[in-house]
C-alpha cells in the first residue's frame, strides 16, 4: 500500500469516529442544558425563635417536559431538608402539609412559590441550621444549594403572664424582644403557654423600634394585649392583639403621637403650611 493512501485511510478513520461520536456528545450537551434548577433564597440570615421564616422558591425547567407537584395525577415531589449545621443531623417534619401550593411548570418556563420553614420544622432552639431544596421530576432528584440561617432568643426587654379564668392551669407567657435586622434593630412579640399546655405561639415582628425606653406590655382581663413601644422621637407605635385559650390573632397596628412632642411636631407644620421660617428654639421648646 502506498504510503498516501495510509494516511488518506488514517484521516478517513479519525473523520468516521468523529461522526459516530457527534451524537453523543450532542447527547451530553443537551443533558447539560436541560438540567431542572431548583433554588431557595430566604429573607434574611437570622430569625427570632418562633419566627415562620419565610423564603422563595425558584425552579427553573429547562427540559422538554412538564413538571407538575401536588395535583391528584402527579408523580413529581418537592419538599425542603433542614439540616443542624453542627452535626448535619436531618430534622423531622412536624406538618405534613405541603411545602409550597400545588404548581404546574411547562418546558422553557419558570416559577417562583413561597414557603415557610417555621410551618414545617421546630426550629426554636437557638442553632445555625441548613436548608436545602429538592424536586424529584420522573424518579430523577434536583437538589439546590445549602442556604445557612440562625436561630436566635433576641434580647429579652419586658414580659407578662396572661391567667385564664375558665382554663385553670393555662397559663400564656408572653415576652419583647429585639433583634437587628437590615441594620436597624425591630422589636418582637413571643408567646408560650405553660402548665396544662405547652403550645409554642408564633413569634411576631412588630417593626421598628427606638431603644430609649422600655416598651409596655399590657393584658386585659378579657383578652385583649397591647404593645406600645416607640418608633422615633414624635411617635409610638400600638399593637393589639387577642388573645383567648385557643387563639392569640393579630387585629391592628397603629402610630401614636407622642404627647410630650405632638406640640412640636404640629408648630413646625403650622410653619410650613404659613411659609413662615420658624424660629431657631431647640427642639423641647414650642415657642
Amino acid at each position: 500500500m502506498m504510503k498516501g493512501e495510509d494516511e488518506n485511510m488514517r484521516v478517513g478513520g479519525i473523520f468516521r469516529s468523529f461522526l459516530l461520536t457527534m451524537p453523543l456528545l450532542s447527547a451530553v450537551a443537551f443533558a447539560e442544558t436541560s438540567e431542572i434548577r431548583v433554588d431557595l433564597k430566604l429573607d434574611g440570615s437570622d430569625f427570632v425563635s418562633g419566627e415562620r421564616i419565610r423564603g422563595v422558591v425558584d425552579i427553573a425547567n429547562p427540559s422538554p417536559e412538564r413538571i407538575s407537584v401536588g395535583y391528584s395525577n402527579s408523580r413529581d415531589r418537592f419538599f425542603i431538608e433542614v439540616f443542624r449545621a453542627s452535626d448535619m443531623q436531618q430534622l423531622t417534619r412536624v406538618s405534613r402539609h405541603p411545602f409550597v401550593a400545588r404548581f404546574r411548570i411547562d418546558s422553557s418556563e419558570g416559577q417562583k412559590l413561597e414557603t415557610f420553614l417555621g410551618d414545617h420544622y421546630g426550629l426554636r432552639e437557638p442553632s445555625r441550621y441548613l436548608a436545602k431544596p429538592v424536586l424529584v421530576h420522573d424518579g430523577v432528584r434536583y437538589e439546590g444549594t445549602l442556604r445557612a440561617f440562625d436561630i436566635v432568643e433576641g434580647i429579652h426587654l419586658t414580659g407578662a403572664m396572661q391567667m385564664f379564668k375558665n382554663h385553670k392551669g393555662l397559663q400564656r407567657e408572653f415576652a419583647l424582644v429585639y433583634w437587628s435586622r437590615n441594620n436597624s434593630e425591630h422589636l418582637f412579640l413571643t408567646a408560650r403557654d405553660t402548665g396544662t399546655s405547652r403550645r409554642q405561639w408564633a413569634t411576631r415582628d412588630l417593626g421598628l423600634i427606638l431603644r430609649i425606653e422600655t416598651p409596655s406590655l399590657s393584658v386585659m382581663p378579657k383578652g385583649e394585649v397591647v404593645v406600645l413601644h416607640r418608633l422615633n422621637r414624635d411617635q409610638f407605635v400600638r399593637s393589639e392583639f387577642w388573645s383567648l385559650p385557643d387563639e392569640l390573632e393579630f387585629r391592628l397596628q397603629e402610630a401614636v403621637s407622642d404627647p410630650e412632642t405632638a406640640g412640636t411636631a404640629r408648630v413646625r407644620e403650622l410653619y410650613k403650611e404659613g411659609g413662615v421660617k420658624p424660629k431657631e428654639n431647640p427642639w423641647w421648646k414650642f415657642w
